[in-house]
């Protein structure tokens, strides 16, 4: 973590130039530490719907279709937002953008204790935690990882990505024991409150661009000067994304991103705790059994990030997906009262590939679209979200209508194998500097 090349002069404020002090411990790795506690606790956010399933459908009589929907608008939105939320950080910085976004999800989650109708679940939960949430998403994880590191971008990019995992990890048990024991509305305080303590947080200790403490980015041999703010972040979001579609790389990242999706937030994070509660499981013990899958996701996102550095991320996709596809065809064999041995082995198997698909498909964002890679990587996340939608919503109406939800995991296990093939047929080039001259 120790930088000690010679650097290229900055200048000061008064144009001057001096040499940069490089310290012992490079700033970028305080940065990536508090955007890593940042997304833990958005993490708590992302973890309370799937508890919520229960304590809804028996308290309004809602059907699970339609908790499931207000979860999937949730989850679409998240995507959505990412991309923009990638440009106004150029525009604003990450600090302003960041602490919006926490006191939004405060405001939606604080909300939903005073909801009486499903219409208000879909605003609350589903609008404004869904932006909130979308904000903080891995797109900021990826300006993060662009703007402070040159070098180790692919460890980065796993150890912020494990944020969300760890996040599930702290609080998943927390807040499935308060649904147990004091009912859902105050797991929904928990969350407010704790989005509104990271917001001073953000504010005092997260910087916006190495330059503004006179650093040039990890790895970097020479200063890099901090970018003029970007206007027109909306028409330069979709600018990337009508150049980024008419590219093969493009598709085949979104559409092997949908299934990742599909297969993880939508069917796994939505719907395997009321799944293990059909077979007798209390739901602490379920919920505890995502916790662990968060304990093994830390080890897997960061183990791909060190394998991204020094491997195709092509073959790594592929092999992510066909493993992954492999265990949710067993998952409903193993469903059971009590936990086992073999659910041990496929929580242990299954949390090391939770989202170990993100730093090599970040990679390839960046190879692919340079400059633009963020607000790419936004868009393929958006597409993540919606596969997420998709099945977290489906998933919800299977079980309504077939009474289980084996024919989900059946036909996730399905779309993994697709998503294997589509991996591997991604083309190597080199990136361009930039899809879209900034305006």
């Amino acid at each position: 973590m120790t930088q000690t090349s010679n650097l290229s002069a900055a200048p000061d404020a008064s144009g001057r130039t001096t040499a940069p002090r490089t310290p012992r411990i490079h700033r970028a790795w305080f940065v990536a530490a508090v955007a890593f506690v940042t997304i833990i606790g958005a993490a708590a956010f992302r973890s309370l719907p799937g508890l919520l399933l229960d304590p809804l459908h028996q308290e309004f009589g809602w059907s699970r279709g339609t908790i499931g929907l207000a979860v999937s608008v949730n989850l679409a939105l998240y995507g959505l937002t990412a991309p923009f939320a990638a440009a106004l950080m150029d525009r604003y910085g990450i600090r302003k953008v960041v602490a919006a976004a926490l006191t939004v999800i405060a405001v939606g989650s604080g909300l939903t204790v005073w909801m009486t109708a499903a219409w208000q679940l879909l605003l609350c939960w589903g609008l404004l935690v869904g932006l909130g949430t979308g904000s903080m998403a891995l797109a900021f994880a990826a300006t993060v990882t662009n703007r402070w590191f040159t070098e180790r971008r692919g460890l980065v990019t796993g150890i912020l990505t494990a944020a969300a995992a760890s996040g599930q990890l702290v609080f998943l048990p927390l807040l499935s024991w308060i649904v147990q024991e004091h009912h859902w509305r105050p797991a929904a305080v928990t969350v407010a409150v704790s989005a509104l303590a990271v917001v001073p947080f953000v504010w005092l200790l997260l910087r916006d661009h190495p330059a503004d403490v006179g650093l040039p980015p990890y790895g970097a041999k020479e200063f890099v000067p901090k970018p003029a703010p970007v206007p027109g972040a909306a028409r330069r979001t979709l600018g990337v994304l009508f150049s980024a579609v008419r590219t093969g790389p493009f598709w085949l990242l979104a559409g092997t991103f949908a299934i990742c999706g599909a297969s993880t937030s939508g069917l796994v994070q939505t719907h395997f705790v009321p799944a293990s509660h059909d077979h007798g499981m209390p739901i602490t013990a379920a919920a505890s059994l995502l916790a662990v899958i968060g304990v093994f996701d830390i080890l897997g996102t960061i183990a791909s990030g060190w394998f991204t550095d020094r491997y195709d991320a092509r073959r790594l996709l592929a092999v992510y997906y066909a493993l992954r596809g492999l265990s949710l065809l067993f998952l409903p064999m193993l469903l059971a009262p009590s936990v086992h041995p073999p659910m041990v082995f496929f929580i242990v198997f299954y949390g090391l590939d939770w989202v170990a698909t993100v730093p090599p498909t970040l990679a390839l964002c960046r190879e692919h679209y340079g400059d633009d890679s963020a607000i790419v990587f936004g868009w393929v996340l958006a597409s993540h979200q919606v596969g997420a939608a998709v099945v977290a919503f489906a998933g919800g109406v299977a079980r309504d209508v077939f009474g289980s939800y084996d024919v989900v995991w059946f036909a996730s296990g399905a779309l993994c194998a697709a998503a294997a093939l589509m991996s591997l047929v991604i083309r190597r080039r080199p990136a361009p500097s930039s899809l879209v001259t900034a305006a």
